[in-house]
């Protein structure tokens, strides 16, 4: 795959690049992959959902009955 970027942006990745002695291509994988890799990002996000099992219908149904007695608790 090829992404065309201003020309400002690839001197500014050349110049880092050549900082830390890396390819340009080097640096941007990083930078890239650093931004979909924040706890928060909505990619990362979505891969820690979807990697979590699926719970059990046994474990639904303790679930909603702990929430269930928590409410009834707070309304005594």
């Amino acid at each position: 795959m090829m992404i065309q970027i201003p020309d400002d942006l690839a001197r500014g990745l050349e110049e880092i690049a050549a900082a830390q002695k890396k390819s340009v291509e080097q640096v941007a994988l990083e930078r890239l992959r650093n931004l979909l890799d924040e706890p928060a990002s909505p990619q990362a996000l979505l891969r820690t959902i979807r990697a979590l099992p699926h719970p059990s219908h046994s474990a639904v149904d303790e679930l909603e009955a702990v929430i269930a007695e928590s409410r009834l608790r707070r309304r005594r």
